[in-house]
């Protein structure tokens, strides 16, 4: 196998956002993190529940394997049996999420999707972010309407967690001491500062950052030759 692109490590960074979590219905928005959902359940997590987002759950290619009536999602939904990975169109230090509308939402410059299911996916289950361009248009100091909730406003709502947002940079997370966005690993040939250039609030950047762990073998593997063999993924990150 040659060596990871950019894209393959998103993917790769996205599938971890999984480890651990056990049986849960995964929830991913967008081609890379579907992708990652898919790796993880045909390597570590072989009890990842997918689902076709309608009524069925499904096995990595997409085929049949089992019946999820509404009634059984909603109660994986709100009982934090469920792990989301969503996109955003402004995310702030503390994990809030827009995507609404940008500016005033009274009279808004541009009008996006509306607050849809962010509310209940950020209070009721863990739910992580898929950015496939990081910019200081999205990673701003205060979102101007808040959709999925970070850390600062969730009042110990008991099942909120932001296990980690994924950019075409690296990967973060909010190990801190307030709960506020740290660089916890960085892509190849990204550096620190190109990430707190292309972020619009104070990052927590440690003294030594890891990189991105490494697809192996088998995972690229499958990522070539099973999963997007068309090559899809190089699109949505562009390398």
């Amino acid at each position: 196998m040659t060596g990871a692109t950019r894209a393959e490590y998103c993917v790769i960074a996205c599938a971890d956002a999984w480890r651990g979590d056990g049986e849960v219905l995964a929830s991913p928005m967008g081609l890379i993190p579907s992708l990652g959902a898919r790796l993880a359940r045909l390597t570590f997590a072989p009890d990842l529940l997918l689902t076709d987002g309608e009524a069925l759950l499904v096995r990595p290619d997409g085929t049949p394997e089992g019946w999820l009536p509404y009634r059984q999602h909603l109660a994986l939904v709100t009982g934090g049996r469920r792990h989301v990975m969503m996109g955003a169109s402004q995310l702030d230090r503390f994990g809030n999420q827009n995507i609404s509308c940008i500016g005033d939402w009274q009279r808004p410059r541009r009008q996006l999707l509306g607050v849809r299911g962010a509310p209940v996916n950020t209070l009721n289950n863990p739910t992580s972010y898929w950015i496939p361009r990081h910019s200081r248009r999205v990673f701003v100091e205060r979102v101007d309407l808040v959709c999925g909730v970070g850390y600062d406003r969730a009042a110990g709502a008991r099942y909120h967690r932001i296990p980690r947002v994924v950019t075409d940079l690296g990967v973060f997370d909010f190990a801190t001491s307030d709960r506020s966005m740290r660089l916890a690993s960085l892509h190849p040939g990204v550096t620190p500062e190109q990430v707190s250039q292309a972020t619009g609030f104070e990052l927590t950047v440690p003294d030594e950052v890891p990189a991105t762990r490494e697809p192996t073998a088998e995972e690229l593997r499958l990522i070539r030759e099973v999963l997007d063999p068309a090559g899809a993924r190089a699109r949505e990150v562009g390398a």
